[in-house]
Formats: C-alpha cells, structure tokens, sequence
C-alpha cells in the first residue's frame, strides 16, 4: 500500500469512528480533508528557470502570442490533474462558496453529463480562484491558480521548443488526445472528441496531463493582446487589468485568460503557446483548471480544524 493511500485509510477510519460519536458532520469533514489532502498530494515540483516564453516563430499562431520574450520562474509545484467536478462541488459544500459562473445552473441543467464527479470541473475564472486559495487555507500553502507564465514553461515541460503539451510534443488523435482530427479542416470532430476524465491519455515529460486538449484551463492573469511587448521579465503576473468588455445590460468585467485548447475544435488552440481571452464571470462548457503551490511554503498541514 502506497503511502497516500495509506493516509486516505487512515482519514476515512478517523472519520468513521468520529461519525459514530458526532453524526455526519465529522464524515462531511473527512470528505473536505481527503479533497484537500489528494489534490495536494498530486502536485508535480517544478524546477524553475528561464525560457523563451511565447511564439518562437514558425509556429502559425495568433498575434497576441508574439513576441517571443525571456521569462525567468522560480521553483514551483503544479497539479498533475485537471480539478474534478466532484472535488469542486465537495469544496463547494465544505467553504460555502457561492457559485460565481454566470447560468451555471442552466448549464448543468442542459448538459448534466458534463457535470459527472469524474470530468474536469467547468467553472468560472472566480470560481477555480476559491478553489486554489481554499486549497491553500486548508494546507498552509501559498496555492493559487497558476499564472501565464507558470502554465506554459510546465505545458512545455521547463521551456522546451514543444508545440503540444503531450507525451511526445505532437498530437495523435486517439493516442496522446481525444478525438479524430479532420484533416480537410485542420479540426477535431466533436462528436468524436468526448471530454475525458482526468490522467486518460498519457502525460508530458514532466508528469503532467492534458494540458493540450480535455478542458481548457484558467490561469491566473488579466488579458492583454500587447502584453507579451512589455511582460516583466522574472515571475511575470500579467497585466495589472483587463479591457472591460459587456457581458449583459449595464453589466461589465475584465477579461482573464484560457490556456490549452477544449476537447474540440482548432488544433491551433491545443498548443502551448495559444491563448484566449474570457470574461471571468463566464463558463465556458469545456472549461477546466489546476492549481499551483508556490515555493513560499508555509507549512503542510491538513486537518478538521483548518477550515
């Protein structure tokens, strides 16, 4: 037996014996504990560095991604997994946190099989935030969502001069991703793309899944289509702000980016340098994220009385 499967054994027997004595509440602690306690378990060290950050040129991509510019990250750890819908609604139960998604209950509503416990979470921008910094208050870590910078030198597994995040940094339908392509189109099938669980397809040499194609991922910054002309050169963080942009009547917010490309459409949109711009109360149906622990590590710590 492993030893996080070990530490989950032993949470689940705590749990049970308090439920005996306290009812169901102990039970509901021992599911936000061992939530908190695997999704800390799954993050990947990543030695920080410099890389050239950005399209390097020779890759068809839009302009927002040019120019190619020096980034120098220090140490981090990131999740090997996309964030499961049945870990955000157990977050969800645990903090309280009031949905921010825009007709989230629409959604679900119309497409429940998205929502399966095992699929990437579709969230919001303000969502997938709670649920990295409840992460954090629970263990006694700096974890957020990772920035701009963070997501692509991991995607590119340190900086490397990859175009997809996979275990081979090309695509193969049906083997490192989902899907059929089309060729005549340069496209994926959708019908032939399902979203799949979390680790299905193999992952990039770092130990990471699904960073190209599944869910497309939110990272932490503002967007700015010129940014990449005036990023911060060591640990960029983005933009200060995002354009404001009408998202209903008398309604407006800034923008926040998306990285990796959904389970369907363009192939462009699955690369590593790709990125999108999103109105961070919306959620988009292919939406998904993962979270970052940042080297300045208070302690770990996970436990009943961490809420």
């Amino acid at each position: 037996m492993t030893m996080i499967a070990r530490r989950t054994q032993q949470s689940l027997l705590l749990a049970l014996s308090l439920t005996a004595l306290t009812g169901c509440d102990a039970i509901n602690d021992w599911y936000a504990i061992e939530v908190a306690q695997r999704n800390m378990d799954n993050m990947v060290f990543v030695e920080g560095g410099e890389f050239l950050m950005g399209n390097p040129g020779g890759w068809a991509m839009g302009a927002d991604t040019v120019p190619a510019h020096e980034v120098e990250l220090d140490d981090f750890y990131i999740q090997k997994y996309e964030v499961t819908q049945g870990d955000f609604e157990i977050f969800v139960e645990a903090s309280g946190h009031k949905i921010k998604a825009r007709f989230y209950e629409d959604k679900l509503s119309e497409s429940p099989d998205r929502f399966a416990s095992e699929l990437p979470a579709p969230v919001s921008w303000h969502d997938a935030k709670a649920f990295c910094r409840w992460l954090g208050e629970q263990s006694g870590n700096d974890v957020d969502l990772p920035t701009e910078a963070q997501w692509e030198y991991a995607a590119r597994s340190r900086g490397r001069q990859v175009l997809h995040a996979t275990d081979n940094g090309e695509l193969r339908p049906g083997q490192n991703i989902s899907g059929k392509r089309l060729h005549r189109f340069d496209r994926f099938d959708a019908e032939h793309s399902p979203l799949n669980r979390p680790g299905f397809y193999p992952p990039n040499p770092l130990g990471l899944y699904d960073l190209s194609g599944n869910a497309e991922e939110w990272v932490n910054d503002y967007y700015s289509p010129d940014y990449y002309q005036s990023s911060e050169r060591v640990n960029p963080k983005g933009p200060e702000t995002g354009k404001a942009v009408t998202v209903g009547p008398n309604s407006k917010e800034p923008e926040r980016v998306i990285r990796g490309g959904g389970h369907y459409g363009d192939l462009i949109g699955s690369s590593t340098v790709a990125r999108r711009n999103v109105p961070e109360s919306s959620m988009p149906i292919a939406s998904g994220f993962r979270c970052v622990r940042n080297k300045n590590i208070l302690t770990y710590r996970i436990s009943a009385g961490s809420k």
